[in-house]
This record gives C-alpha cells, structure tokens and sequence, in this order.
C-alpha cells in the first residue's frame, strides 16, 4: 500500500478526533484532508478491527495496518467521469422544474452503477464548473477556532551594522470574540511559528478545538484543495494541546475573513501608533506591542458596546479546551539513511541504531536535548544531542556481537583489504580505526580510502598513502586532497633530525626561556 506510513498516521488522527473530541465525520474529513466516506471507512474498519481508543501503547504501526487491512486491496478500476456539459445544459434548461444535481446523480447512477458517490459526483461538477464568486457568511461558536496568520512588521535596526532588520507580525484572532494575540518575529520559518503559537496559547489562557491556518510553509508541506498535507511538526504541536488543523483552501482568503481582517486591525491600531519609534532589538518592539495589544483588546467595539477581552470571558474562555500545563517541546522531523556502520548522520554527526537497521531508512525527531530515531512509529534509538561537529555518539547495544552477522565489515578484514594495495594503505587504515573510540567509526572513512583506487588506480594510492603516513595525515580528506593535487607523483624528503648547538656561553639554549 503506497505511503503506509502517512496513511497510518491519518488513521490514527481520524480515530483520535472521533474519540477523544467528538468531532462529526465532516470536520474529521476536513481536518484530516480526506473524503468524509474514507472517514467512514477508516471507523468502520477499526470498529471490525475490535480496535480500543486509545491504541494499545505497544501497537506498531505495522501491526495497525495489518489489522485493518488483513487482505491486500484490488487494484480499483477507473470511474467513468459524468458528462459535465449534460448536467449543465440539463440544469440551465430545466431550471422551471426545480431540476437539482441530485436528480441528475440518480440519473447518472441508473446508466453507470459503478459511478461516483452523490458527494464526488458534485465535488467533480463544481471543479470543472470553475470558481464561482461568492461570500458565505460564516457563524463561530464560542471556543471553537482560532485563526493564525502573518503580516509585514516594522523594523528594527542592528546596532553592530545600522542596517534595518525586517520583523513579521503574527497574529492569532478568536472566531467568536475577536480577541487577538499579536507579536513580531524575525522570520516565518518552522521554529518561530511554533513558537508564536506556544507563546499565544499562554496568553489566551486556554486552547481553540480548531485552529486555522494560511497554506504556508511552515503550517502546510503541500497545499491541496482537498488532502493538504499538514507539516508534521505543526501537527505533533496540535496533538500536544489537543486541538485539529484544518488550513484555509488555497485561494480563499475569505475562509479566513477573521485574522484577515484581525492583521489589519493589528496594523492600524499597534504598527501604526509605533511607526515613529526606532527599535534596537526584538524584545523591546514586542514589549511595545504588548503594551498596545492590551488597549487593543479592551477598546469597546462599535456596534457591541463591549471590548474583546469582554467578549473573550464570556464567549470563548468558557468554552475552550483547558492549556496543557506541560509546556510545548520543538522538534524538527527528518528522514535518514542507516550507513554500514549502523549510524545516521544529521547535520554533520553520527548517531548509532541498532544494526539490524543497515540500509533502512528511518524517521529521526530532534529536540533541542535529545535525537529520536523512529522505524514505522516505533522508537529504535535515543541519544543526547551531540554539539561536537564531526563526532560519533555509539552505544554498545547497537553493535553486532563480535560482528557474527556482519563479519566483512571487522577491522581485520578491512586491514587485509587494504594491504591489496600495500603496506602503506594497510598501515593508513589501521591508524584511522585506531584514532576513533570504537573501530566501527572509521569504517566509513576506510571504505573511502579504497574506493580511491578505482579511480587513481592502486599505485596512486599507495603512493598517497605512504605520503599521508609520513606527514601523519591520516585522514581520508588528506589522501583524496593528495591525489587531486598530484602530489603523490612527488617525491619527499624525510626532515632531519633536530641539531644539537655545542654549547657556548653566549648561546642560551630553550631552557633559559622556560625558567
């Protein structure tokens, strides 16, 4: 089954939203990017499953999958599209019947059995129907949406170079009160987003159901109409606080008429009042939105006679979710490959996993302390970060024992391998193996040394070497930068010994300097 782990993982977010929230299979749909009746499928098949929420803590997400799709699915056999210029011929020229898509679905149905469903059927009209220009109002219950987005910010100036510095506003806006949370930040990357949101939720006090955001990049990997795909970071920040996801559809700034209009507002009555002010650093602009925010909110609006902040208490504080009182960690997610050496590399270090693991590719969290290296959800290795740059963090655990299983990658061989070149090559490896903690840690630079000779061929490299021996460069950045130089087509001379002066009463000799 194609992307088995994303498909598992909406699964399990579809059957959270239904237990835990109550949610109806539309707004699980939405909130998901799936069609309401896989929504249906996904529930029923756990229901056969005689699956429990919450899953069983020590349910793979290989065995989830095995329990809900026991038998392979038959490859499907594409549905013959409804004749679209029909049905709206059909519609204009009936309309003094009432003539309605339903109708015409029935219709539809009777010549092809195996069609669309009612749902699709509409979905697939109304995209080759094109868009249609018009305005819904939209009604919000109180505690059940948040909408987030950006606007241009002011500047602050860099007092090291008197350069300005461009800053983002971000601003969170309730959908019943219109109570805002507003603060600028100096980019819009992954980090700052989620930690705006951290920072937003702490000040409101409490948590929306919903959250809606724009189809940016750090909200949204893949903008689609009808399945975007939600950053995975951004996600586990909803799981923590216990809220859904559902973007804005591309295109449509009016599904977010909320923080649309709340970044405006943040503009006229925050940026505007400080855009006479000069500002040095992102703590003291964000300690004068502060100050301004605060009047924002209590200003009474207009028509209610009441401030935000009044409406807040009354409407959506109430009836929002309670704030996690553990406070949000930041994690980055990345994918890896597991070297020979049983290790990853993430940003220039090395990070062992079991070695059965070899060759897989694997799912890796980072936080700011720890690397988590996951296999289909499961947890295979964690390790405190490293800091070092090119360094190795190896537990024992995750070693072959005494390599029966992989018994051409030990040491011995290598340095057998090596001496098919000669001495020199065998003498390079074995001091690069001798320099690390564990000998597994130089396999890879070892592996590199000989691959050298398929390309300079066997005597260029044992030429490289003895001279990457000699200068006690014995690294494989060295022999490469040998051999791409030319210089082991050079010869060298070994340095003499250090000289010893005769003694004399005007020379004073290194000693007099070390006293």
């Amino acid at each position: 089954m194609p992307n088995t782990r994303l498909l598992m993982r909406k699964i399990k977010e579809v059957l959270r939203l239904h237990n835990d929230f109550g949610f109806s299979q539309r707004a699980i749909a939405r909130s998901c990017g799936i069609g309401r009746s896989t929504v249906i499928e996904y529930l029923w098949r756990a229901a056969q499953a005689g699956l429990s929420w919450p899953l069983p803590a020590d349910l793979s997400e290989a065995a989830l999958e095995l329990k809900l799709f026991p038998l392979a699915l038959a490859e499907k056999i594409p549905r013959p599209l409804p004749d679209f210029v029909y049905i709206h011929s059909e519609l204009i020229a009936h309309k003094r019947f009432n003539l309605t898509l339903d109708q015409l679905w029935c219709e539809y149905k009777e010549q092809t059995p195996d069609g669309y469903q009612y749902s699709r059927y509409c979905e697939l009209y109304r995209g080759w129907l094109g868009k249609r220009d018009y305005c819904m109002r939209q009604d919000h219950k109180a505690g059940e949406k948040v909408f987030v987005d950006y606007g241009d910010g002011l500047e602050i100036w860099d007092k090291a170079t008197g350069e300005p510095v461009p800053t983002h506003l971000f601003v969170a806006v309730w959908g019943a009160s219109n109570y805002t949370y507003a603060e600028a930040a100096l980019s819009q990357d992954l980090a700052s987003w989620c930690a705006s949101h951290r920072r937003a939720f702490e000040h409101f006090g409490c948590v929306p159901r919903v959250v809606v955001p724009d189809n940016l990049k750090s909200a949204v990997n893949k903008a689609s109409y009808y399945e975007p795909e939600i950053n995975v970071t951004y996600a586990e920040l909803a799981e923590h606080y216990g809220c859904a996801v559902i973007p804005a559809r591309p295109n449509h700034p009016r599904d977010k008429p909320k923080v649309e209009t709340g970044v405006l507002i943040a503009k006229r009555w925050i940026l505007a009042k400080l855009r006479h002010r000069t500002f040095y650093s992102l703590p003291e602009l964000n300690a004068a939105v502060r100050e301004l925010l605060e009047a924002l909110n209590n200003r009474p609006l207009r028509k209610l006679k009441k401030s935000r902040h009044e409406l807040f208490e009354t409407l959506d504080h109430p009836a929002a979710q309670a704030l996690n009182n553990q406070p949000y960690e930041y994690a980055e997610w990345k994918k890896a490959r597991v070297n020979v050496d049983y290790h990853i590399e993430i940003e220039s270090r090395y990070y062992s996993v079991p070695f059965r693991l070899i060759r897989e590719e694997v799912d890796v969290r980072l936080t700011a302390g720890t690397v988590e290296v996951l296999r289909k959800g499961e947890l295979m290795a964690a390790h405190a970060r490293s800091r070092a740059a090119h360094s190795y963090t190896t537990k024992t655990e995750h070693m072959p024992p005494e390599h029966q299983k992989h018994l051409e990658w030990t040491p011995t061989r290598i340095i057998e391998w090596a001496g098919k070149t000669g001495p020199f090559t065998a003498e390079l490896v074995n001091r690069i193996m001798a320099g690390k903690a564990h000998p597994e840690q130089g396999y890879r630079a070892c592996l590199g040394v000989l691959r050298l000779g398929k390309s300079y061929g066997s005597a260029r490299l044992e030429a490289a070497a003895g001279r990457a021996v000699h200068f006690n460069a014995c690294t494989f950045h060295s022999v490469r930068s040998i051999l791409t130089t030319g210089l082991d087509r050079q010869r060298y001379v070994k340095l003499p010994a250090q000289s010893v002066l005769p003694f004399h009463e005007n020379i004073r000799g290194g000693q007099y300097y070390s006293s």
